[in-house]
């Protein structure tokens, strides 16, 4: 049998971490033949198998293995178990163990043992209070006793429950050994106790899967991932600690929030991190649970009745994405995947302090998977688990401060999730201004990947997402972006053909349309055809921009061609959010570009509406629709020049990137837009 070399990190983590680490093959040698979360495993080979000594690790191997072929119960086995207590008076083995009150008497269920009425100790169930919701794995000795009074009904009692975690931990001493190791040391090391093999990851993949732990160390940390099938986005929340409880359906109020009048806890109350798996299948959920959730995640407390309450745990939401992220992005927003109790709810997404972009996560194969040694799991767990009671929140004053576009809750969100990766990759709170700003960097574009979704489902308040910060010392701001932004440029930076023009507007409501104005000609007598689909606004807009053509053809010296044609129109929606758009001015110029066999200058956004009469209407807001069609690739922008005293809003970004050119009236407007004067 090959014995995998061991490194440097290897050596100095067996030299420091004596005991609380174990080599990670072993792990998936013995999962591969046990049906058992990895915890309760390494609980096993940190017993056994804690030693650099490979005579001793096979030894140990021999007992973990003998202890789960003798001690863990397979669910098939549950009467082998029975008889087995039955007949030896007592027996000790391996369980997941929750209890439920009765009456006034507590009951013990064991999932394998297979038996729901097994008595249990009373002062096991206050010190544990998770075995009231959802249980916990544990070494259970279990005595047969038979009673006379009951006739032997109910004969089985737990005489010792032993919770499978580790029995103490020392955080001071966790702190002071990582200052042993360099930040890039102590980030492979978390890595491989992950049970990941870190050597030829780029540092951002590293940091995305660093971020999956985050809910394990920060109280009251909202994430959701979404990406493709196969990447392991459940696995921390469902192997790495004893602290988190995984949720694969619908759920109640009661039992996230627990029952009127505080008789049992809910499981935010009892547990560090409620997952919630395969979110789609939350469709049938309770519109009540996503209200009080929403109530949860922006404060940590909640109203049960009279009494209001307040949890800890951490919300972690994970989903699949049907589609190439490039088609997500272009044709609709990250959220799609989400059931529509969640995705059409923007006041709680706003509530997301991270969005991970699992697209960007491999599949989970062999040669991702480490033969190093990593922490135990559970001492791992116990150290995020002691890191939560800690605040690193401020550490981001310290020397940078935030841009204008962050609001309260983007602040909150970004600073929560620096605060994680500190204690992840930081616990003893010590990092480099340049390492302090990698995390933030990353922070910003994870809120800032929430904010981009909120702004394409069209909420007017959510315009603001050019998140940066300062740099204290030197005055240097840096903006962040999100990778997946800089593919989906809708405005081509090629010239379109004659007749088609990119326009953006602010409806009524507050929502922000960008379209693509395409007008074609047909022979015929001067008449607009409009395509299906274009309705409201939009359709009113168009009429009264032709309307003033047909007046004022002869002096627009485009009288011949409107005498001789048709004009087939067609609005394409390229944000997807049903806006309808205030386009005449957009429309007038596709229009005489069309019919003077003209192209409109690349990338350029034209903006404003016009009367019968041929008087400009400004938008309503200038920052919003600059805002979106810089991000989409706009270099130039036609304005109203009543807006012009609006343009000093814009923020610095926009004006950098989009340049402004002003008109008065739609023929100056189709000449400037078409570059003929």
């Amino acid at each position: 049998m090959s014995v995998p070399l061991r490194d440097e990190l290897d050596d100095k983590a067996n030299r420091l971490f004596a005991g609380k680490v174990v080599r990670k093959d072993l792990v998936r040698k013995v999962k591969t033949g046990a049906n058992v979360p990895v915890f309760v495993l390494e609980f096993l080979l940190g017993k056994y198998c804690a030693s650099s000594d490979e005579m001793a690790i096979q030894m140990g191997l021999g007992v973990v293995n003998d202890t789960l072929a003798n001690n863990y119960i397979r669910a098939d086995e549950s009467m082998k178990a029975q008889s087995k207590v039955k007949e030896k008076g007592r027996w000790t083995f391996i369980d997941k163990v929750k209890v439920r009150l009765v009456d006034s008497d507590y009951w013990a269920e064991l999932s394998n043992f297979g038996n729901k009425f097994v008595r249990i100790p009373t002062e096991y169930v206050r010190d544990y209070e998770r075995l009231l919701t959802g249980g916990i794995w544990a070494q259970v000795e279990m005595k047969f006793e038979y009673d006379e009074d009951n006739k032997g009904k109910n004969p089985f009692r737990i005489e010792k429950l032993t919770p499978i975690q580790i029995a103490a931990f020392d955080l001071g001493e966790y702190q002071r050994v990582r200052r042993e190791f360099t930040t890039n040391e102590w980030i492979d090391l978390v890595l491989r106790s992950m049970g990941y093999e870190p050597c030829d990851m780029s540092r951002r993949l590293k940091l995305l899967f660093l971020t999956r732990l985050v809910p394990l160390a920060e109280r009251n940390f909202n994430l959701v991932e979404l990406g493709p099938r196969g990447t392991g986005k459940s696995y921390v929340t469902q192997e790495v600690s004893p602290y988190t409880a995984l949720m694969t359906g619908p759920t109640t109020v009661a039992n996230l929030f627990g029952h009127m009048g505080g008789k049992s806890k809910g499981l935010v109350q009892i547990w560090d991190v409620v997952g919630f798996d395969e979110v789609a299948d939350l469709e049938k959920m309770p519109k009540e649970v996503i209200t009080t959730m929403k109530t949860y995640c922006e404060s940590g407390t909640y109203q049960r009745g009279q009494e209001a309450a307040a949890g800890e745990a951490s919300i972690a939401m994970y989903g699949n994405t049907n589609q190439p992220i490039d088609v997500m992005v272009q044709t609709g927003h990250l959220f799609e995947p989400m059931p529509a109790v969640i995705r059409d709810d923007m006041a709680f997404i706003d509530r997301l302090h991270f969005y991970l972009p699992g697209w960007e996560i491999p599949k989970m194969r062999n040669d991702l998977f480490t033969d190093h040694y990593g922490f135990v799991v559970d001492y791992l767990a116990e150290a995020l688990r002691d890191l939560r009671r800690h605040n690193f929140t401020e550490i981001v004053d310290r020397h940078f401060s935030m841009g204008s576009h962050l609001v309260t809750r983007d602040r909150k969100a970004v600073k929560k999730t620096v605060s994680g990766l500190m204690k992840i990759i930081h616990p003893h709170g010590e990092a480099f201004k340049e390492e302090i700003a990698e995390l933030l960097d990353f922070a910003m574009e994870g809120r800032r990947r929430v904010k981009e979704q909120l702004k394409k489902m069209g909420s007017f308040e959510y315009y603001q997402t050019s998140f940066s910060y300062t740099d204290i010392d030197s005055g240097e701001e840096r903006f962040v972006g999100v990778p997946e932004q800089g593919g989906k440029n809708m405005i081509s930076s090629d010239p379109l053909a004659p007749g088609s023009v990119y326009s953006a507007s602010v409806g009524a409501d507050g929502t922000v349309g960008m379209f693509r104005i395409e007008v074609s000609l047909a022979t015929g007598s001067g008449k607009l055809r409009l395509a299906g689909g274009i309705n409201g606004a939009t359709k009113e807009s168009i009429n009264r921009a032709f309307s003033y053509m047909l007046t004022r053809k002869g002096e627009l010296a485009i009288a011949r061609e409107m005498d001789e044609s048709d004009l087939h129109v067609e609005v394409i929606d390229l944000m997807h959010n049903r806006a309808e758009g205030e386009i005449g001015v957009a429309f007038f110029v596709a229009a005489f570009s069309a019919l003077k066999k003209a192209p409109a200058i690349a990338a350029t956004l034209i903006m404003g509406d016009l009367s019968v009469q041929g008087n400009i209407k400004g938008v309503r807001s200038l920052v919003e629709p600059l805002q979106v069609g810089m991000d989409n690739g706009a270099k130039r922008a036609l304005i109203p020049i009543e807006n012009k005293r609006n343009f000093m809003e814009v923020t610095a970004d926009v004006m950098e990137h989009v340049d402004p050119v002003f008109f008065g009236d739609p023929k100056t407007a189709a000449l400037k837009a078409l570059g003929l004067n």
